[in-house]
């Protein structure tokens, strides 16, 4: 299983990125796909997750303004961040737990910057 994360970068305040993760060796209909970003000396956090079932959910600092979605031609899913803040600079993560038995898979994180 591979999961790869791209797409972070450095952005000013009020713009936008899109985040991608690769994922192979794995199927979205057995597995619930997220995203999770960790600052420095803190705990990791949920950012917002796709289930297999194609619902979603989001952390409630992020609702409204950022985006999962997931394309199962290509097996990536995405997270469109829009409206950026400060408070969004982290490392994100992908992350897929199959439903079946709760394996994870973690991806390598994407540095994501907002600053001015």
């Amino acid at each position: 299983v591979q999961l790869q994360a791209s797409g972070g970068g450095l952005v000013q305040p009020g713009g936008s990125l899109r985040l991608s993760c690769a994922a192979s060796g794995i199927s979205f209909s057995v597995n619930v796909m997220g995203w999770y970003r960790q600052i420095p000396g803190k705990q990791r956090e949920l950012v917002a997750i796709i289930t297999n079932s194609g619902t979603t959910k989001y952390a409630d600092s992020v609702k409204g303004r950022f985006t999962i979605s997931r394309d199962s031609a290509k097996n990536t899913v995405y997270l469109q961040m829009n409206s950026l803040k400060s408070e969004d600079t982290a490392v994100y993560y992908c992350n897929s737990k199959r439903i079946t038995d709760l394996r994870t898979y973690w991806g390598q994180g994407t540095l994501v910057t907002v600053s001015s």
